[in-house]
């Protein structure tokens, strides 16, 4: 999952990034490399967060449906890479039964995005239901 983040700089400040998608979510880094480890600590934080309260996970938008709202002039956008699947305490292995080509499909979206397998999974799983909780 990567949720866009927008990346601000004064000129007397570090890098200060917000994520639109998570309203209160901010982080910050003296450069832009701390600034998006930072952020990506920070989407974490927030939706471990979420998670204990119960509430659901929005969706990442994409960048261009959030630039009418948040267009800063001098910011720069950026995707942090998030992996759900950290935040459980224990992992369960577990078995599942899935189509050969599906699986094809699941493991080949997952390399191109930079995920595993489990990530991409655990990623759809709570997606899935953040979305039959909203309706």
């Amino acid at each position: 999952m990567k949720y866009p983040v927008l990346i601000h700089k004064e000129s007397s400040s570090d890098f200060g990034v917000t994520v639109p998608d998570l309203p209160g979510c901010h982080s910050a880094g003296r450069t832009m490399e701390e600034a998006l480890e930072s952020a990506q600590e920070a989407v974490l934080t927030h939706v471990e967060g979420l998670l204990m309260d119960q509430e659901p996970i929005p969706t990442p938008s994409s960048v261009e449906s959030l630039l009418p709202e948040w267009n800063e002039k001098g910011a720069v956008w950026a995707l942090v890479p998030v992996d759900l699947s950290v935040l459980s305490k224990r992992a369960k292995r577990i078995n599942i039964t899935v189509p050969e080509n599906l699986l094809r499909k699941i493991d080949a979206f997952a390399m191109k995005d930079g995920d595993s397998r489990s990530g991409l999974l655990v990623t759809a799983a709570l997606q899935y239901i953040a979305q039959k909780q909203r309706t």
